[in-house]
């Protein structure tokens, strides 16, 4: 019998699968210094980016029940 695939919890803490199975993810350097960004930057770090179509095979792997 085949042993049960781990989800890499830390992964999905930071990407959300959409409803049509696109990986959504947080722009980093949010906080780290964030007195010296201007308040366009602040606003763009907080809406939610597609991941590149790239990184799937290794989601897949790191996330294997979120598809």
């Amino acid at each position: 019998m085949k042993q049960k695939l781990k989800t890499h919890k830390a992964m999905a803490k930071r990407v959300k699968v959409t409803g049509t199975g696109k990986m959504m993810r947080r722009k980093v350097a949010l906080n780290h210094l964030r007195r010296n960004k201007s308040p366009q930057a602040v606003r763009s770090m907080d809406k939610d980016f597609q991941l590149p179509a790239s990184d799937t095979r290794r989601m897949k792997r790191l996330l294997p029940y979120a598809y």
